[in-house]
């Protein structure tokens, strides 16, 4: 069987972009190299340019390790910039005739494949989902690591600030962004890195650093013309913004986009996996078929800790101290600020209980500094500037409590896994997929709500959680052995 596996960016990426998917990409490939009837060709797009414009190529990877360089591909120059923020309601994400063209030329040259498995759609015009008009026999998956789909921000969160619940028929989509990015310069800073790193120059290194870096800030801080945020805003349908009243001009153009997406999906893909039954139900919600969508929960190489390892008892008694890991960035949608201010408003008696272990890469001086005088009032602090998979199992055995306090949706972040698969409990908000992995509404509080937060801290340090319980009804994660025989069911054309 050859697999032609898609994300729009390099697993082996130096920069360590596309988080917990690139990690499992990583793992698929691992364990898939293990079987000898398999082929595994990889392919992403939308963050290599040259720096004059010219039409989209692929090509085998140029830079990066040298570590299965046969097997990586990249389309250069496609019209759909990643990550999606960099396009954001770009008309590219749904078509483009010379990426589709050339993406098609790829499978062609590369081809054919059993299956063309996306691990996400970004990077790539939606349209390359009907490559089985040239190739029918090709079996279409797709997985729903995040909502890309539905949302162009990817992850339902409006404004850097807020869940977005209902985005008003696209009206809010519009003004959702803080900024508009510059997408001519972003191109250009793309290029600049590409070919940075194709003549040998890795993003750690300090000439690349000195050139890239600056060229990377400015693309971003660059707003569109106050020209074009008002025909971007004149986009949107009815909508009120200081007490004025847009009139309404039909379907917004985020509007079609989602239906486009959704429609595409719905009449190409074979199977869509969801990482969880919270994305599958969402993904319902939005449209997606029954008949194709099915949870999918992820493997993870951690798997086998959960048989190596055994429930140990939190630390509730009387004066002792409970240790609380987060663990992934410090960004407002996964809760880290929230986690910051409900931990400095707790009483001072269970503030003395309570230490804090961050691993996450380093925020900005202000952020350092309220961390630091945040672990003042607490029992303790300690922090790691981010962590590789080498890191986890000092870091996993220093924490008594995970704590997942996601403000939006996460469809079920990897690190979750991890820490469940190593017996650590977990306190999770009530979004994500992070709550099926223990199924215990004792240790899931209201994202966002301090007050539910510490009454279910409370609870826990006062030993009125029944871990034996919690650990009775937990999900037992899944291997990659056990993820490997669902994606061979998914690859195989169904009977009858």
């Amino acid at each position: 069987m050859r697999i032609l596996y898609y994300n729009w960016v390099d697993y082996l990426d130096e920069e360590n972009r596309g988080g917990g998917v690139s990690q499992y990409q990583r793992n698929i490939l691992q364990a898939l190299d293990q079987q000898d009837d398999i082929e595994a060709v990889f392919l992403s797009a939308g963050i290599s340019y040259d720096l004059r414009r010219r039409p989209p190529r692929w090509e085998q990877s140029r830079h990066g390790p040298a570590r299965d360089r046969e097997r990586r591909y990249e389309i250069v120059n496609s019209a759909v910039l990643s990550p999606a923020h960099f396009s954001f309601g770009s008309d590219a994400q749904i078509s483009d005739r010379a990426t589709e063209d050339c993406f098609y030329d790829f499978i062609a040259a590369t081809g054919p494949y059993d299956v063309v498995h996306f691990n996400n759609l970004e990077g790539l015009p939606a349209r390359v989902l009907a490559l089985k008009s040239r190739w029918p026999q090709t079996r279409v998956i797709l997985s729903l690591h995040n909502y890309y789909p539905f949302c162009p921000q990817v992850n339902l969160w409006f404004q850097e600030r807020e869940t977005c619940t209902d985005f008003k028929a696209g009206q809010k989509c519009g003004r959702c962004l803080p900024h508009a990015h510059n997408q001519k310069q972003l191109r250009l800073a793309h290029g600049l890195a590409y070919r940075l790193k194709s003549a040998g120059f890795s993003p750690q290194s300090r000439m690349f650093q000195l050139l890239y870096q600056p060229s990377i800030r400015v693309g971003r801080r660059l707003a569109m013309t106050v020209k074009s945020i008002r025909r971007a805003w004149q986009k949107t349908d009815t909508d009120t913004r200081a007490g004025e009243t847009l009139p309404a001009t039909g379907p917004t153009p985020f509007a079609r986009r989602r239906e486009e997406m959704v429609s595409l999906i719905n009449a190409h893909c074979d199977r869509v996996l969801a990482v969880s039954d919270f994305t599958a139900g969402i993904a319902r919600r939005y449209g997606l078929q029954s008949d194709i969508l099915q949870t999918s929960y992820i493997g993870t190489s951690h798997a086998g800790n959960f048989d190596r390892t055994a429930p140990r008892d939190l630390p509730v008694q009387a004066g002792e101290v409970i240790t609380l890991g987060y663990l992934g960035y410090m960004r407002r949608d996964k809760g880290f600020f929230f986690l910051l201010k409900a931990l400095k408003a707790l009483p001072a008696p269970m503030a003395r209980r309570v230490r804090l272990l961050v691993a996450a890469g380093r925020g900005d001086a202000q952020t350092m500094a309220e961390l630091s005088e945040l672990g003042q009032n607490l029992a303790g602090l300690e922090y790691f500037d981010g962590f590789t998979q080498n890191d986890l199992p000092k870091i996993l055995s220093r924490i008594d409590l995970g704590v997942v306090p996601v403000l939006w949706n996460d469809n079920l972040p990897q690190v979750a896994i991890e820490m469940h698969a190593n017996h650590i409990p977990l306190l999770t908000s009530d979004l994500g997929g992070a709550q099926e992995l223990s199924n215990c509404p004792d240790m899931i509080f209201r994202a966002g709500d301090i007050a539910s937060f510490q009454a279910r801290l409370q609870a826990i340090l006062a030993g009125a959680v029944d871990l034996e319980a919690y650990w009775k009804g937990a999900r037992r994660p899944t291997s990659m052995a056990e993820h490997l025989v669902q994606l061979a069911a998914a690859y195989q054309v169904p009977r009858g």
